[in-house]
């Protein structure tokens, strides 16, 4: 490091930056030798108890450098051009504009003169350092480089690939050929990994006329993944690595098709439901990842209020009846039905679940995997259930007559049954069982209640700001609970977006005797519904509100995901 072997002269570079008393630089001279290859501004920004803005700013002054903020400037296309991928990775830095033949570069570290050498022997240009903190520059240098960008730099410089431009062209490419390390290897498990580290659950990999474009859904919401310009180059190596992972034919692009991949990352194993889909441009490619052992989302951690939590856990533990759970695709049904049944998951009883597919494996249960190619559907796996004496039944979800028929069966012979509806509300599942072609007088003896949910975002804790309440918002009858609510602003915590995870509003409809003589009648959603609001019952937005109140989600978002009754 040229400069910072010689350790007075290291200590003058701190000194003249004015922050650092005689005790802190000794403490860092100290700390810098107990840690041999340690960098001098590390040192100073780990040991010296000075925030790194403020360490940086000061030695610009001393130094007379500039102070780039990244998240207000960018840099010029000329100067992200003037370095490949695998310099910036290197050097850890970005390289800013370009004047004449000087080369402004950002980097973290005031006294790194290697990285300027190095750029000016291997480009011929000189070289100006600015300074922005480590983790800004890391993340710029993800944004205009994109995930993998390395690995594809690398791949067309070594010239394996023969690329045409025309659509539909066939890349020469052996993929079962390439070595493991080979590059789109490393480029398609960077995609994966990113994913899985930014909690998305799909990845969807879409070939449009001039871009490969990638997108994570992160929360129920879709954004864009950052990649390297130069993908689209490699689309159909990509989208054939993939194929060859989930072991489908490479040559078939004209049919839909649909497979599996495993994977450990990070020493936990997921399982990818691959799906292809023949586009204009290209094969559209949707993953969807399912994390093998899933952690379990205990029952009081859902996010009941006391009213619907005690219902709910007074139902679950019925010996008989049928429980259902009613929204729509992603609201997080399955979720709340693997913690009802872990919640009942006990060894003096035998438990069984049909399941289309089974999304997460439990111990101590029977799960059984659907395959309607072969003729075992919902019915069929109910029918044998009842020769397989159980005690508690899973049905993934109730689609027609012949299952709701059975599944109702089940119930009046004793059995406890779970399963999901696909309707709007917690009392529209009367009118669309009635539609199915089953009997009130059935539905209403069979049924012990039936719950209605939706996924919201969750507000981010660490950025999230408190504003007064918009009563043009407000849609309730009683008065609010409070006149401050928060909304997101984002942080590095959320990647900028304001939430972080989700949680769930609830309706819970307890089915008494009330309810199930409005069931007989063949009365309509609302009427079930308004029975059941005087008897207590909150509705998805009341509940949303709540949280609202809570701090847990935002007003926007409880809009977004509740229809006004």
């Amino acid at each position: 490091m040229g400069m910072s072997e010689n350790s007075s002269l290291a200590r003058l570079l701190l000194s003249s930056a004015g922050i650092y008393s005689p005790e802190a630089l000794d403490r860092i001279m100290v700390q810098r030798a107990a840690n041999p290859g340690m960098k001098l501004a590390d040192a100073a920004v780990r040991f010296g108890g000075v925030r790194e803005e403020e360490f940086l700013s000061a030695v610009a002054r001393a130094l007379g450098m500039e102070m780039v903020d990244l998240s207000r400037q960018n840099p010029s296309p000329d100067a992200l051009q003037s370095l490949t991928a695998a310099a910036v990775n290197k050097f850890t830095v970005l390289p800013f504009r370009i004047e004449g033949n000087i080369l402004t570069v950002v980097s973290s570290d005031p006294f790194d003169t290697v990285a300027a050498d190095g750029i000016r022997l291997a480009s011929g240009v000189v070289v100006k350092t600015a300074l922005a903190p480590k983790e800004e520059v890391e993340k710029a240098v993800k944004k205009y480089y994109g995930v993998g960008a390395e690995t594809i730099e690398q791949m067309l410089e070594d010239g394996r690939f023969y690329v045409e431009d025309n659509i539909g062209a066939m890349t020469k490419i052996d993929v079962n050929e390439m070595d493991e390390e080979a590059s789109i290897v490393k480029f398609v498990n960077q995609i994966i990994a990113e994913a899985d580290r930014q909690g998305a659950t799909d990845i969807h990999i879409e070939p449009q006329e001039t871009e490969l474009r990638i997108r994570y859904r992160i929360d129920g919401m879709l954004h864009k993944v950052d990649v390297p310009h130069q993908l689209n180059r490699l689309k159909n190596a990509i989208i054939s690595r993939i194929k060859v992972m989930a072991s489908l034919d490479i040559a078939e692009k004209r049919l839909p098709m649909d497979g599996r991949i495993g994977m450990r990352i990070g020493g936990q194993d997921l399982d990818i439901r691959v799906s292809t889909m023949p586009a204009a441009y290209g094969e559209s490619i949707s993953l969807r990842l399912l994390a093998k052992s899933g952690s379990f989302v205990k029952m009081e951690d859902l996010g009941f209020n006391e009213r619907d939590f005690a219902v709910v856990d007074k139902i679950i533990h019925r010996p008989n009846g049928i429980f259902l759970v009613t929204g729509p695709t992603g609201s997080g049904k399955s979720t709340s039905l693997y913690s009802f049944l872990s919640e009942v998951n006990k060894i003096d009883v035998r438990i069984m679940t049909a399941e289309d597919p089974i999304e997460y494996h439990m111990a101590g249960i029977n799960q059984v995997q659907m395959q309607s190619e072969i003729g075992m559907t919902f019915a069929r796996a109910l029918r044998a259930f009842l020769r397989q004496d159980p005690d508690i039944i899973m049905v993934g979800e109730i689609r027609d007559k012949e299952t709701a028929e059975i599944a109702i069966n089940a119930s009046l012979t004793g059995h406890m049954v779970f399963s999901t509806l696909h309707t709007n509300d917690a009392a529209g599942a009367f009118p669309r069982l009635i539609d199915m072609g089953v009997e009130p007088f059935l539905i209403a003896s069979a049924v012990a209640g039936v719950m209605g949910q939706r996924l919201c975002r969750r507000l981010c804790p660490t950025c999230r700001k408190e504003v007064p309440l918009d009563m043009k918002y407000y849609t309730l009858d009683v008065p609010p609970a409070k006149n401050t609510v928060f909304e997101p602003f984002g942080c590095d915590e959320c990647t900028r977006t304001g939430y972080k995870g989700r949680r769930a509003l609830f309706e819970v409809l307890d089915v008494d005797e009330d309810i199930e003589s409005a069931i007989v009648r063949r009365e309509n959603a609302s009427v079930i519904r308004n029975i059941s609001l005087s008897k207590g019952m909150k509705t998805l937005r009341e509940d949303g509100w709540a949280k609202v109140f809570a701090g847990i989600t935002s007003v926007k978002e409880v809009m977004r995901v509740t229809e006004d009754q």
